[in-house]
């Protein structure tokens, strides 16, 4: 699970996100970015969203937002957020492609979208 300080929770976090529009995506996920951190020890957010139009089964949408969640903390145990950390927060979409893929293959597009940041 992931832990409370780096869960995006209330509504004006999530606009403030969306409204930057600074947005990375491949064939798996897409990430819309925050603004850059003013205080430097602020702790970086994640959101995970999943709309009912991605299935329409909570079961699937759910399924998703656990594996989307794991991918996130796995890579914060790591401790590499290098290019994160300089963000406030981040909001994780799914694409149908990932509908019936697994964690390693969410997690290497996870990877590689993180890199693409700028």
């Amino acid at each position: 699970m992931l832990p409370k300080k780096y869960r995006l929770k209330n509504t004006r976090a999530f606009e403030a996100t969306y409204k930057n529009r600074h947005i990375v995506s491949d064939s798996m996920l897409t990430i819309y970015v925050g603004k850059e951190k003013k205080e430097p020890f602020a702790e970086t957010k994640f959101g995970f969203v999943v709309s009912k139009k991605f299935h329409k089964r909570a079961v699937k949408r759910n399924r998703i937002k656990r594996l989307m969640r794991e991918c996130v903390r796995l890579y914060l145990k790591e401790n590499n957020l290098k290019k994160a950390e300089k963000y406030m927060s981040f909001i994780m979409i799914p694409k149908h492609n990932a509908l019936d893929s697994n964690l390693k293959t969410i997690e290497t597009s996870f990877y590689k979208l993180l890199e693409k940041i700028k």
